[in-house]
Order: structure tokens, then sequence, then C-alpha cells
């Protein structure tokens, strides 16, 4: 009884807030109407509603003209809603500039971002002192599953994050993920033997892959569609931000050796900020209407883009479909025919992402500059991080202008060729005399090109090209391929190397990121000044 009380009571409100936006298209239609009878110009005479002077009337004549244009855009068109019982509206999307408060909870969900970028940057200066600590100095296989065990965790994380999501809603979920984000932490930096140790990695990681999940998730739902290319790249930025934290944090060890522990128990303290941060952060409005709280979604679009924005915004959403009679999708609805498509294009970015060598050669660039002739590890690591950060804001400015398609393309050709000439520095005799700034010279272009697109892109991408109501699962179902992919990288690469030899390892990455340019130019489209709403009508007619 409660449930169809609630169901009445949803089905109800969306009744009569389509009634009161009903009334306002009459009314924009009445004004319309009455500028127009002004505007009228019969035989070279002009109505009584303008002035007879020339210069009068040519400054009355732009005066409504401009009227006419602004009733004009914000009038709404008919559409009509598969599965809805009366015609819905769909906005002309204005692309105005927010007035509301988006980026402050933009930054808090990046808190998120950094995390996940110290909890993998912050083994690789700390890993020699906690070994030696942990009495595992000589045992290579127990320092793997050290660093390895992050990113096992993370893929689970990441697995169960869309299904939390959708549950508990994305604010609430970040609230839940400080959990073993604290407790991760906590663990790790009191470790007095190496089973602590792997489990605290163990909660960190599922802590970073829910994370990974939610914050684009979060960040594309509530960001106004002129700038949410901008906004969604923020997520990869704070992420290297994150990763030169890490190796920051690490400075002190050459003096300090026992400072490792110092190092882990940093992360507590943005995990205990995010989980405040969310407190005070709206909840996804798409989420809100789609779990059929009306009132509540509206209350968030006024805090994120300012009340006089409400109308349009709902309008959005119904037309879209979001919180129709569709319920919420089952992850066996992933493999649909309705959805696999989509779903696959999403899991092939991580894929192409991972398997083109990036992970891969931040692990050998320490060996690779060392050949250059620069021995310090930690400008070593700098140099690659701060090429990172470098093409990522780069990435953010483009991201809204270029758009999302053409950098993925640019990023995976940039890195291809990066990737040849790493493997010809290290194969061509004639290029010998000059392999160690080659080396130098392809590593950092092969970072830089990463950022611009192959780095930032499918995280901004996926929140986009997903149907709101497979949004979250499909997240989540391509952050694991990313964590699966980035695993196997990290735990097989080293072997690889010493089998065939890095040259030719490097050449298969460089084939990678050609097959790469192929897909993307065949398979993903672009979604550069396009709502959620529109993409999801325009991939998902049926929806």
């Amino acid at each position: 009884m409660q449930a169809s009380t609630h169901l009445i009571k949803g089905n109800l409100e969306v009744k009569i807030s389509k009634r009161r936006d009903l009334s306002c298209f009459r009314e924009f239609k009445e004004r319309k109407s009455t500028l127009t009878r002004n505007l009228c110009i019969r035989r070279g005479s002009i109505c009584s509603g303008l002035s007879s002077g020339a210069v009068s009337m040519g400054a009355e004549l732009a005066r409504a003209r401009d009227n006419v244009e602004t009733v004009a855009r914000s009038l709404i068109k008919f559409r009509s809603v598969k599965g809805g019982d009366v015609e819905d509206l769909a906005p002309i999307n204005p692309h105005e500039t927010s007035t509301g408060t988006v980026l402050p909870f933009v930054g808090v969900a990046c808190l998120g971002a950094i995390l996940f970028g110290y909890h993998l940057g912050v083994v690789n200066g700390a890993l020699d002192y906690l070994s030696k600590d942990l009495g595992i100095a000589q045992n290579a296989v127990m320092q793997g599953w050290v660093v390895s065990t992050l990113l096992a965790a993370a893929a689970v994380g990441s697995f169960t994050g869309g299904a939390l999501a959708d549950k508990f809603g994305r604010t609430r979920t970040f609230q839940l993920d400080a959990i073993p984000l604290i407790i991760g932490a906590v663990l790790t930096a009191i470790a007095q033997n190496v089973q602590t140790m792997i489990i605290g990695r163990l909660l960190a990681g599922i802590g970073i892959g829910i994370t990974s999940a939610i914050v684009p998730l979060y960040i594309s739902e509530i960001s106004p569609t002129d700038i949410r290319g901008a906004l969604g790249s923020v997520n990869q930025l704070f992420i290297c931000i994150g990763i030169l934290a890490a190796l920051v944090a690490g400075l002190p060890l050459s003096r300090s050796p026992v400072w490792w522990r110092g190092m882990f128990g940093l992360a507590v303290i943005p995990s205990i900020l995010l989980a405040l941060g969310m407190t005070y952060s709206p909840e996804s409005p798409r989420w809100l209407f789609q779990q059929g709280k009306i009132s509540e979604a509206e209350k968030s679009i006024g805090t994120l883009y300012g009340k006089e924005r409400v109308p349009e915004v709902m309008y959005e959403l119904r037309t879209a479909g979001q919180g129709s009679t569709e319920p919420e999708a089952g992850w066996i609805d992933l493999f649909s025919k309705r959805y696999w498509k989509v779903v696959s294009v999403g899991a092939a970015l991580f894929f192409f992402q991972q398997f083109a060598g990036i992970n891969a050669v931040v692990y050998y660039s320490t060996a690779v500059f060392r050949s250059a002739g620069i021995a310090s590890d930690v400008a070593a690591s700098a140099l690659v991080g701060a090429s990172n950060v470098f093409g990522t804001v780069i990435a953010s400015s483009l991201m809204d202008r270029q758009g999302r398609k053409s950098l993925l393309i640019t990023s995976f050709s940039g890195m291809g060729a990066s990737m040849l000439l790493l493997s010809l520095s290290f194969t061509w005799k004639v290029l010998a005399p000059y392999s160690g700034i080659l080396a130098v010279v392809g590593t950092v272009l092969y970072v830089l090109s990463f950022s611009l697109g192959a780095g930032p892109v499918p995280a901004l991408l996926l929140p986009e090209i997903f149907a709101s109501r497979i949004r979250a699962k499909a997240v989540a179902l391509s952050l694991c391929m990313h964590w699966i992919s980035n695993f196997v990288i990290g735990l097989y690469f080293l072997s690889v190397v010493d089998k065939f030899g890095i040259s030719v390892v490097y050449l298969v990455f460089a084939a990678v990121c050609l097959l790469a340019v192929l897909f993307m130019a065949g398979n993903v489209v672009e979604t550069k000044g396009r709502s959620l709403e529109e993409i999801e009508l325009a991939l998902n007619p049926t929806t």
C-alpha cells in the first residue's frame, strides 16, 4: 500500500509539473504572437505599435526582433516520449553560463580523484623503505603483491561502485566510500607485517575503485552542458595532482626512512574531507528524478544552476524519459542487443587506454631516463608527472572546443608515433648516438599525448554516451576493464620485457595505438555541446 501511494504521489507531481510547463508554453506563444503583430509591415506602412520616424522605427524594430528571438529560444517544441501518456516537451538548450554554484561541488568530488592518484603513486617512493621494515626486501613476489593488490581490489570496487550509486545515490556512496579509504590508509600506516599492509592496500583499492566510478559520473550529471567537457577533464587533472602529491610527499624519505608511514597516513585527511564535503553537496538531479523524487530534484537543480533554470532542466529530464515507466536496468541488460554496442565502446576505450602502454611507460621511465644520464629517480618521475599535468590542463581548455572524438584520435596518434620513436631508438644503429635523448623525448611526448585525450576523455565520455537507466552500471563495468587491464600490465610487463625486449614491447604498443585510432574513428560519437538527454535520445531512440 505504501509503495502504491508513493508511486501515485510521484506520478501526480510529474503531471502537475507538466501542466505548469504547458501553461508556460502557452504564455510564450501568446507573447510571440503579440510581438509578431507589432512587427507586421503592410505595403511599406508600419503598424501603429511602432514609431513613424525612420530612426525610431529602426530602434524599435531591433528591440522587438531581439524580444522575438528571446521568446523563440525559450519556446519548447513538442516531442512524444515512448512510454508516456501525454506528449512531453523538449527544451531548446540555451548553452548559457550557469549562475548556480557547481564548481564547489565538483571540487569536493575531485578529492576522490586526488585519492585515486595518491594511492597509485604513494607506493613508488615508499616501496624500498617499507620492504626493509616489513622484512620483504629480498622478496620481489611479495613486493609485487603490495603494489598489485591495490589494482585488483580497485577492479572489484569499480564494479560495485555503480550498483551502490544506483541504490543509495551519488553523494551517499561517496560518504560510504570514505570508510574503506580511511581504514585502508590507517592500516597501511601502522602495518607491522606484510599481511596488514596487504589488507590495508586491499581496502584502499576498493575505495579508489568506487571513487573511479562515481567521480566522473557525479561530475557529468551535475555539470552544465556548455562546460561539462572542461569540468569532466578536471577529474583526470586531479588524478595527476594526486600522483604528484605522492611524489612530493616522498621527498623526506632520504633523510627519514620511517617517513613512509606518514606518507600512507596522509591519505586519511582528504578521505575525511570527502565524507564531510558530500554532506553539504546536492544529490544528482538526474538520479533524484529517476527515483521519482521530483521536489528534491528541483531543489538540487536550484542549488546547482539557479532557480530560474529549474523548469528548463526538468524538461530535459522528462524528454529523455528519465523517471519513465521503464525499470532500472540490471547487469544482464548491459549485454542486451539494445545496449551492447555502446557498452562495448565504453569497455574498449579503457582497454585501448591501458594496453597502449601508459603504465608500462611510467614503470620503465626511470631506466629510460637513466640511459640518458639522469640518475635521479625523483627527477625522472617528476618530469613524467609534470608532462601529464601540463597536457591535462591543455586538454581541459580544448575539450569543449575541439570535441572528445578528435582529441582521442589526436592523442592515440601521438602516442603511437612516440612509441615507434622509442622502439626505434633502442634498435636502429644509426640512432645509437642519440638513443638517450630520443628516449627522453619519446617518453615525454608519449605522456603528453596521453594526457591530451586518452587520459581524460574516456572517464568523461562514458557517462555521456550511456543511457540514464544503465549509466552507473555501465560506467562501473567499463572501469572494471580499466583496472583488470592495469593489473595485467603491472603484473606481467617486466616479465614480457625480459623475454622479448623493450623494443618489441614498445612496437606492440604502437600497433595497439594504431588500432585504437581506427576504432575511435569508426565507433565513437561526438558529444561536444550536447546535453546528456540529447545524447541519450540520439544513441537510444527507443529509450
